[in-house]
């Protein structure tokens, strides 16, 4: 019989990232999100907690959490903020592909050291040229004796101006396409990284973003991660593993817009009673409510394919992109609903919409989760 209970651990992690979330990030969001601000100060407790670097395994120094777990807390995070949940769950993406694609020695010298403080890395594949087409990266990385020498700029890098260690996908030949790319692990120390200015973003505010430029960055063979070419497909499946918590993140923003509208809702009266009488408010509630929740499960059963051992490329896709596509409509409704104020800063659910946005945009677009999603579909009927 399926069970949609949680056990008490569950629960216990669920409560601990909701208290923290609306005791510490929830009173700093709207000012993070006008200023702009880099709130370095919440991400460091939420370090100190235990609530980044969740899928790190804890004999590395992280929480060693299965991507269920993950999703329970990214979910009651993006509840607070986006922006600074995109900010705390970067380093998830960033060290992934350490975590599949390094050997034991690696993974002992780069996360046990990079977990024991607090520190942030940033996952570097983006290029300005290149957008979702990854296979098409123009970074070299050329031969040179023991080491190679990186060249070439990424765009749109979560953390990038703050990171202490960067995973770099380039390319030792762009003849070859998607066959020539291949990852490394980069300290920021390394000579010749310069990362960009903090991009104007239209949400997520509190997170930042920019460019990172290699000027002849000299990195050794040992801190190539598997063989040259194979880094394409550990690209792929990095974000087969971190795409799921992007379906929570949104989910956490729709069920913030349906709370919101909800109690507006009832206290707000036209034509003598709460508009929440009025059936057209109910059918967008109705509505709301169908979406969010749909989302959460379809994100659980994601997880719960890929903690079982399953590739879960499919249910990954389409808990991304089906969440992400609900948290912008629940708060675009949410807004409606609220009317003429919430289109005023004055009120929380402008910035829901705004941060939902990005839901369907980074870790693959959703019109590539849907070419995904048909591909694997496919599959199953050739």
């Amino acid at each position: 019989m399926v069970d949609f209970s949680l056990s008490p651990e569950a629960e216990s992690l669920r409560d601990l990232a909701r208290k923290f979330a609306r005791t510490e990030m929830a009173p700093h969001a709207a000012e993070c999100d006008r200023t702009p601000r880099f709130p370095e100060e919440i991400y460091r407790k939420a370090h100190a907690l235990g609530l980044m670097n969740l899928n790190v395994p804890s004999e590395y120094g992280g929480s060693g959490l299965g991507l269920f777990d993950q999703c329970l807390i990214v979910e009651e995070l993006a509840y607070a903020c986006a922006g600074m949940t995109t900010s705390i769950i970067a380093n998830c993406l960033a060290l992934e592909p350490i975590l599949l694609g390094g050997t034991p020695e690696q993974r002992s010298r780069f996360l046990s050291p990079f977990c024991a403080s607090y520190q942030l890395a940033s996952f570097c594949l983006t290029e300005p040229s290149g957008g979702s087409d990854a296979g098409a990266l123009r970074t070299r990385a050329r031969r040179d004796g023991d080491a190679y020498v990186l060249d070439g700029e990424k765009c749109f890098i979560t953390n990038a101006p703050h990171a202490g260690l960067y995973t770099v996908f380039a390319t030792v030949d762009p003849t070859l396409r998607h066959r020539g790319v291949t990852a490394f692990v980069v300290p920021r120390s390394a000579e010749g990284i310069t990362p960009g200015k903090d991009e104007e973003k239209m949400g997520h505010r509190a997170s930042s973003t920019s460019t990172v430029r290699f000027d002849k960055v000299r990195v050794p063979v040992s801190d190539r991660l598997l063989a040259d070419g194979e880094g394409f497909g550990l690209a792929m499946r990095t974000l087969d593993q971190t795409r799921t918590p992007i379906g929570a993140l949104a989910t956490g923003i729709g069920q913030a817009a349906l709370d919101h509208a909800a109690r507006y809702a009832l206290k707000r009266e036209t034509f003598g009673k709460p508009i929440a009488e009025h059936q057209a408010i109910q059918i967008k509630l109705a509505n709301m409510t169908q979406a969010v929740r749909a989302a959460r499960l379809l994100t659980w059963q994601a997880a719960w394919t890929i903690d079982r051992g399953e590739k879960g490329t499919l249910e990954s896709s389409v808990a991304k992109c089906f969440a992400s596509d609900a948290a912008l409509l629940v708060a675009d409704e949410a807004i409606q609903t609220f009317g003429g104020y919430g289109y005023m800063k004055e009120y929380p659910v402008e910035k829901l919409l705004r941060d939902a946005k990005l839901t369907q945009i980074y870790e693959g677009a959703n019109e590539i989760q849907r070419t995904v999603i048909a591909r694997e579909l496919l599959r199953g009927y050739a």
